[in-house]
Parts: C-alpha cells; structure tokens; sequence
C-alpha cells in the first residue's frame, strides 16, 4: 500500500495539487488490482492552515507521524510561505525519504525549498523558469540539471512548475503504476484538451467498461 502524504502549509496553491490528490485519494479510475493508496494531509504541527484559496484545512497528521518507508509519498505543494523556519523539518524529512528511494513530487515553491536543502543540485529537475531557483535560492547549483518542461521525473523525485499541475499529476500517478497505461493517456490527454473523443476513450478504458 502506498501512504500519500500532503504536506499543508499556509498560503498553499490550491490548483496545483487537485488533479493528483482527487486521482489518488478517489481511486475512480485506478486499474484492477492496483496497490492501495492511502492520502493523509500532514503539517508541522495539527493547527489548521488557510490555503490560497481560503478554504480551511485540518492536517491528519505531523511530520513525526510520516512512516519512513519506500511506498510513502510525499506531495509538496507550492505556498508564499515556504521560507517560514517550521518548514525545514519536512524538506530533511524529503531528503531521508529520497535515499529511502521512497518518492518526493515538489511543484512551484517547494521546489526551491528542496534547492535551499541542496536536493536539485545533481538531479535533472524543473521549476517555474531556468532563472527563478537562482533568484528565490542563494545555496541552488543545480544550474547543469535544468530542464525545461512543465514537469520532470528523475526516478523517485518528480517536480514541476506552477504550470505544470496536470503533467506533474501524470507523472506521478506513471510512477506509482495505478492506472493501466491507456487509461492515463486517455485521462491526460482529456483534461489537456477537452477533446470528448478523449473522455469516452477514458471511460472505455476503465475495468468496468470492458468486462461484457
């Protein structure tokens, strides 16, 4: 069973993790006999935080609380607070869950949270742009591994820019290995253009649909 941890912090980029987590935590078009997958929002402390969007959230769970095993999955959100000192305990907890080979998906600012604690330095990796890690992270050297893409996968480490919410959904849900293969090029390819030829693809795809 995979634990999806999602950390929460105030200021949190609502958009930029709705595709992942309603995908994994709703499991409407996982493939038969896919693993178990468990959401769970964490924090630095239980205290509630106010995302972006204003809505409220109560986190299951602190940082303590994460079990250090290769099948937890920790989603770091994009936040204006990322630089906030409480917040420093969870990229270590990244970095002890990547040499886990446990996986780590950051978008936007988390992902100059993970250049401050030097983890993009020797792995190929996005952001918002080939100079923001530089501007919002004095300590970035991963200048070298830049990729420019909307989302960039590099084994167990996944991350994006705040534009590449759908992709960085993609590649995870690919690297978990809970949708059949058609089934989440039908559901990217859907929600990438609104095309309906794509949604009746989707829906032929799932298991139900093809069991007459």
């Amino acid at each position: 069973m995979f634990t999806i941890y999602v950390y929460v912090l105030d200021t949190l980029a609502d958009w930029e993790i709705g595709y992942v987590t309603s995908e994994l935590n709703s499991h409407r078009f996982f493939k038969k006999d896919a693993n178990r997958v468990l959401l769970k929002t964490v924090s630095y402390s239980k205290e509630p935080i106010k995302t972006m969007g204003g809505m409220t959230i109560v986190p299951d769970c602190v940082i303590d609380d994460i079990v250090m095993s290769e099948t937890s999955v920790l989603l770091l959100p994009g936040a204006d607070t990322w630089n906030n000192l409480e917040h420093k305990a969870i990229i270590e907890k990244a970095s002890e869950l990547l040499a886990l080979n446990a996986t780590v998906a950051a978008i936007c600012g988390a992902t100059v949270a993970l250049a401050n604690h030097g983890l993009l330095d020797n792995r190929p990796h996005t952001s918002n742009g080939a100079g923001f890690l530089e501007m919002f992270s004095s300590s970035y050297k991963g200048q070298s591994s830049y990729i420019n893409e909307l989302s960039v996968g590099d084994n167990n480490l996944i991350t994006a820019s705040s534009a590449g919410a759908l992709l960085w959904a993609k590649q995870i849900i690919a690297h978990l290995d809970v949708f059949e293969s058609n089934t989440l090029e039908s559901w990217y390819a859907y929600f990438n253009t609104g095309d309906p030829k794509n949604f009746y693809a989707l829906m032929e795809s799932l298991p139900d649909n093809n069991d007459h």
